[in-house]
């Protein structure tokens, strides 16, 4: 179904693992065991509402076109997800959703309106970081709109659970990788493809793996001019107002990011930027007593039904180029 605006959207949803007795590998159920203990059909239940909740609040009541989404542990939960959304009244998503070798086991994936776009199995490619052990992901789908070829990759980067700094090469060789991807697609599909980067990067738009080493900036000259595949990052008015998706220690961190590509930014692709980007959810999800999102919890001691997770969606739209 053709369409003249196109809504995109992130969020991390916060630890939406299957239930205590789902079957999943032993190594992975050994580490996440205690966190998960109690965790029944109940729990996920509710988690399922309140993200639909937000979900079906963004795109003015209309939900998102495409939406990317991390920390879910399998396609079991992210099919309950979309059956959640249309039961609620909600559009009528599918998944492209691929296993990672994480190893908490938690992936990265996109609900897509298959009225508006599409794409199959050998159309998703995946890598995560290695640090000792698998970790976090980039994933990347190939959509068709309108007839065209149209590329997000969706990202979870390693964390800063070690430290900013001590864990900060990890996040580079994410930001390198990511690089080298944007050159290998305009390989593939040329110079005019549109691609959307998004996810949780676990760094700010101005760190140096997003912006030496993903080759992000602020500026759309760069963008246009420069000799590399540069992104353009479109957190940054929103980091000029001092707001964030997330909260950690009392402050405000922007980890979660939309960048486009060069054929974006000059509309060759058939689709420019609208509006600035957004974060979403801020009325639904805010915390009644302190700064930040309401979490939902995952571990017993820190469950809250009246909560959705710890980070806030981001959002942009796209409007069709002349």
């Amino acid at each position: 179904m053709p369409v003249d605006t196109l809504f995109l959207a992130f969020w991390n949803v916060e630890n939406l693992f299957d239930i205590e007795s789902a079957v999943r590998p032993d190594k992975i159920q050994k580490i996440i065991a205690k966190d998960i203990v109690g965790w029944d059909k109940t729990f996920l239940d509710a988690k399922l509402r309140q993200l639909s909740v937000v979900i079906r609040s963004m795109n003015s009541g209309n939900g998102p076109d495409l939406l990317g989404v991390c920390e879910v542990e399998n396609r079991n939960v992210l099919e309950k997800l979309t059956n959640q959304i249309s039961i609620d009244g909600g559009r009528e998503y599918r998944v492209a959703h691929a296993d990672t070798s994480d190893n908490r086991g938690i992936d990265v994936a996109f609900l897509y309106d298959s009225d508006i776009a599409s794409t199959s199995p050998d159309q998703t490619f995946q890598h995560w970081v290695v640090k000792r052990y698998a970790t976090r992901e980039l994933f990347q789908v190939n959509f068709t709109l309108d007839g065209k070829k149209f590329v997000l990759i969706g990202n979870h980067w390693p964390s800063r659970t070690s430290g900013q700094y001590e864990s900060e090469p990890y996040r580079m060789v994410a930001g390198e990788t990511l690089a080298y991807w944007i050159e290998r697609i305009h390989d593939e599909l040329g110079e005019d493809v549109g691609i959307i980067v998004m996810g949780d990067f676990n760094d700010e738009p101005f760190n140096r793996s997003v912006t030496e080493y993903a080759l992000s900036t602020n500026d759309s000259r760069v963008v246009l001019k420069g000799r590399n595949q540069y992104l353009l990052n479109l957190m940054w008015p929103i980091l000029a107002n001092g707001r964030g998706s997330h909260i950690y220690d009392g402050r405000w961190n922007l980890l979660d990011q939309i960048l486009v590509s060069r054929a974006i930014v000059n509309g060759k692709c058939g689709w420019l930027v609208k509006d600035n980007a957004r974060i979403e959810g801020i009325e639904i999800m805010s915390h009644p007593n302190k700064p930040g999102p309401r979490r939902f919890g995952i571990k017993p001691n820190e469950r809250d039904s009246g909560g959705f997770s710890d980070h806030f969606p981001v959002s942009v739209t796209l409007q069709k180029s002349a």
